[in-house]
């Protein structure tokens, strides 16, 4: 073998390594921020494909098809603009601070129907699922809680994802029992579906 040949398939393969690390890195780093929250429905903006029978077990057991969604990582959703609640919440019967973003914000920030009737299908990991109209959102209020009393919430406890209100500042809500009150709140939400009226 000259050296002529030997250079030139080196640095063929050095480039071409570098180019399958420099991919490899990029899908490394797609990695390092997984999605916690799959928005799917009447929206307008996708980063994600269909859902894989094989692969996405939770939405298949959970029978949630869908041709396209938006995923948010908890980073995406941290970084949104928080607002911060404190409601007594039905587990101590003390309040506690939750923050995170609007969930109509969200919404609105994948393209979902500005409709007040639009349907919003709140998922939770255990299967527990709520439909809630856009204008009982936006009324409520509802957050995506990212954080209790300032700090992220775990898988196992509330968290990571709640979607709930400030039920103590909402009239028709506050004056019901305590354990009543966040029926239309799943904790370890992962799953928001779109449905236009």
């Amino acid at each position: 073998m000259n050296k002529r040949h030997f250079l030139t398939t080196a640095v063929a393969l050095g480039a071409a390594s570098s180019a399958f690390a420099a991919k490899r890195e990029t899908n490394g780093a797609c990695a390092a921020a997984p999605a916690i929250l799959t928005i799917s429905g009447a929206i307008k903006r996708h980063n994600r494909g269909a859902t894989d029978p094989a692969l996405d077990q939770l939405f298949h057991k959970q029978l949630v098809t869908f041709p396209e969604a938006y995923t948010h990582s908890f980073q995406s959703l941290a970084s949104l603009p928080a607002v911060t609640i404190r409601p007594t919440l039905e587990y101590d019967a003390q309040p506690h601070t939750l923050s995170g973003p609007l969930l109509s914000e969200v919404l609105q920030g994948v393209g979902a129907p500005d409709a007040g009737a639009t349907k919003i299908m709140l998922r939770a990991i255990d299967g527990y699922a709520v439909m809630v109209p856009l204008d009982t959102v936006r009324a409520y209020r509802f957050i995506v809680a990212t954080h209790l009393d300032g700090k992220p919430m775990p898988l196992g406890g509330l968290g990571p994802l709640w979607a709930v209100y400030d039920a103590d500042r909402i009239p028709e809500l506050a004056s019901k029992p305590l354990k009543e009150r966040f029926v239309s709140c799943p904790w370890a939400v992962y799953h928001v579906q779109v449905s236009e009226a």
